[in-house]
């Protein structure tokens, strides 16, 4: 099999980012399976999907101009699967209506950007699970990368407490809702205590990227709670860091040829892509397939009124070992924080 190579002349944000899909691509894709990609707009991905063999691809896309990019991109490098394309929003539009004769088709589902925005508010974070249970085969996957909002949260809370503890000697011009890197910049809109279910919006900018994006918090618990409601199975969400540490070996050639500015000498992470690495995080489930095994059990989430600040709520079973083990592919550590994975040095001790 050919090694595919991090595109060289993009940013090391970028370039880690096609190194994180890729992984995941060979982790999960295998030959003459039937994929769908949301959110597939740009056409980055065809040759990832091209090099693992698979029979039909699905692209969805909200947009006319990302779906014609993903069209060309397929039709121009004369690809040997077999592909389809919807213009449709799988968070705010019953796919069933418009992919008629698609459901219970996938073998996986796979979002690798934008996740967040569904996250606006419930019903579209419900909307695009129960779209992603419908599309999927029985023993099928939804997996994918999105922001770790864990990581965020900590960095944002660390930055507002050092703002009102900071002393006459410390820097004037710290900002609490306004989280620096020499990587990144991340601005909060407003300064809150407690992280909200949904619609918790932030601006994130790289220092290549021209303007910032808005995105929106994912929490964890109402994500796997919705997925379960949709007849999805937690598997793991795993910090891209952890991720990186866990395949490290698999792909190191990958990511040696990911260029310069994101690995030593002796293929391992730099500290700058160690950071941006760690502001992303892998999240997986399975629709379970009856036929072939009992369902893989899910701690029962708290309803969206759980009030963090009173219990641990799914984190307590993990504690106790009453939690259900993953298909092989790792849990999230009661170490981890109730609002996700997170590198381990912005782990909270306690589940919030």
């Amino acid at each position: 099999m050919s090694q595919l190579a991090c595109p060289r002349t993009e940013s090391t944000h970028h370039r880690l980012y096609e190194f994180a899909k890729m992984a995941l691509i060979k982790i999960f894709a295998h030959p003459y399976a039937t994929v769908c990609d949301l959110y597939c707009g740009g056409g980055a991905d065809a040759e990832k999907w091209d090099e693992s063999q698979i029979n039909h691809y699905i692209g969805i896309d909200v947009s006319s101009s990302g779906i014609s990019q993903t069209r060309e991109a397929w039709e121009s490098q004369r690809k040997a699967y077999t592909a389809e394309f919807f213009e449709v929003d799988p968070c705010t539009e019953n796919m069933d209506i418009h992919l008629q004769e698609k459901s219970n088709t996938a073998d996986f589902v796979c979002c690798l950007q934008h996740l967040q925005l569904c996250f606006e508010n419930e019903d579209k974070a419900r909307r695009l699970l129960h779209n992603v249970s419908s599309l999927l085969k029985p023993g099928g996957y939804f997996f994918g990368i999105t922001p770790d909002s864990s990581t965020i949260w900590a960095k944002y809370q660390k930055n507002v407490e050092a703002y009102h503890n900071k002393s006459s000697s410390m820097k004037p011009n710290i900002v609490p809702n306004c989280i620096r890197s020499e990587s990144y910049i991340i601005n909060f809109e407003v300064e809150e205590e407690k992280f909200p279910l949904f619609g918790k919006k932030y601006q994130l900018k790289f220092a290549s990227d021209v303007s910032a994006e808005t995105h929106c918090l994912v929490h964890f618990p109402s994500f796997i709670r919705l997925a379960r409601e949709a007849g999805l199975e937690y598997v793991e969400i795993q910090n891209l860091t952890e991720f990186y540490d866990d395949n490290r070996a698999q792909f190191a050639g990958m990511l040696m040829n990911c260029g310069p500015n994101v690995v030593d000498l002796r293929g391992r992470l730099l500290p700058r892509s160690y950071d941006v690495l760690g502001l992303y995080t892998t999240f997986i489930f399975q629709k379970p397939d009856p036929d072939i095994a009992p369902p893989l059990m899910t701690p029962l989430m708290q309803d969206a009124s759980y009030n963090q600040d009173e219990g641990t709520g799914w984190r307590d079973d993990e504690k106790n070992g009453h939690a259900e083990p993953s298909l092989g592919l790792g849990k999230i550590s009661e170490q981890k924080g109730i609002l996700g994975p997170g590198p381990a040095d912005l782990r909270f001790s306690e589940a919030l």
